[in-house]
């Protein structure tokens, strides 16, 4: 079965299309993603801004004729954090139904963890019990999830996301000493309330998924143009980690808009997105992690032929 995934989410608007044939993506025929930072202001105004929602919008546009082109028998949506936590959510999603004839799912915390850890381990073998960690960094939460095979077990979906994070703590271009250290603070204590030691202890192997995982380890390649292929599967250590950090905080947003295998567009969230990953290896005491181009997208395309409610 052909089939169209959009995540929508906080920072960025993705598409997918792809085949599926018994619960395995066969074949990636279209994957684009826009930085359309949909949940910008939420954490203040506790809305969907106007000017957010209709720069999804334009993009929609772009995605639906991709859709039509290609022939997706079944096409949907996957909605996240901004819209779980926005007043005029439910509206918004109206919208992407009526307008785009898209279906769309506002997923809870349960099933956002199931089609992330199923998108990040479709390719594992499923008899592998492996505990294994999940980490997707998105613009308003942060998902950690751990399982075995492809099912999820523990999950948390935490406040800790990038484009919040930048909100609540950096105010100055560069960020300041005192601004990293209360955004890193607040991360810290956000992730080690929401994970007890018992779930960190059993981790054995982990994987990060989504914008900043998949920057970071760009930037450590310095790849120019961004090569998917060469960022599946990379192994970022959290000595890269940090040292990409200490450089990217140094520098003020148009010089960080520069950098080689950073995307201009993810410049001004970065940082943020840097000190929550940071913060992750060091609460797992992990000294690198495996970065992925598989997360939720891939999730839902394959969980488009189960029942994923």
């Amino acid at each position: 079965m052909r089939v169209a995934v959009v995540d929508i989410g906080t920072n960025s608007t993705r598409l997918l299309i792809a085949d599926v044939v018994d619960g395995r993506v066969t074949a990636e025929l279209v994957r684009h993603s826009n930085v359309t930072r949909l949940g910008a202001g939420v954490d203040v105004e506790g809305r969907l801004r106007d000017d957010a929602m209709q720069r999804v919008y334009t993009t929609l546009d772009g995605y639906r004729g991709e859709i039509d082109e290609h022939g997706a028998q079944a096409t949907v949506a996957v909605l996240t954090s901004a819209v779980r936590d926005s007043a005029n959510g439910e509206q918004f999603a109206h919208t992407v139904r009526e307008r785009y004839r898209i279906e769309p799912h506002v997923l809870s915390g349960d099933q956002e963890a199931q089609l992330t850890f199923l998108g990040a381990t479709s390719e594992r073998d499923p008899a592998d019990l492996t505990p294994t960690l999940v980490v997707d960094i998105g613009g308003g939460s942060t998902e950690v999830v751990i399982g075995a095979g492809h099912r999820a077990g523990f999950h948390v979906s935490t406040q800790a996301g990038a484009v919040r994070q930048t909100e609540r703590h950096i105010h100055e271009d560069p960020p300041t000493d005192a601004e990293l250290w209360e955004l890193a603070s607040d991360v810290r204590s956000i992730l080690s309330a929401g994970v007890p030691a018992q779930q960190r202890d059993a981790v054995r192997h982990a994987i990060a998924v989504a914008g900043t995982a998949t920057s970071l380890a760009a930037i450590a390649q310095e790849l120019e143009p961004y090569d998917p292929e060469r960022v599946h599967g990379y192994r970022l250590s959290a000595g890269q980690c940090r040292e990409i950090l200490q450089r990217l905080a140094a520098m003020a947003l148009g010089e960080r808009r520069q950098v080689a295998g950073l995307h201009p567009d993810r410049a001004p969230t970065i940082v943020a997105g840097a000190v929550i990953l940071g913060e992750l290896l060091d609460l797992f005491e992990l000294d690198q992690i495996e970065v992925s181009e598989h997360d939720i997208l891939r999730g839902a395309a394959i969980g488009l032929t189960t029942n994923v409610d």
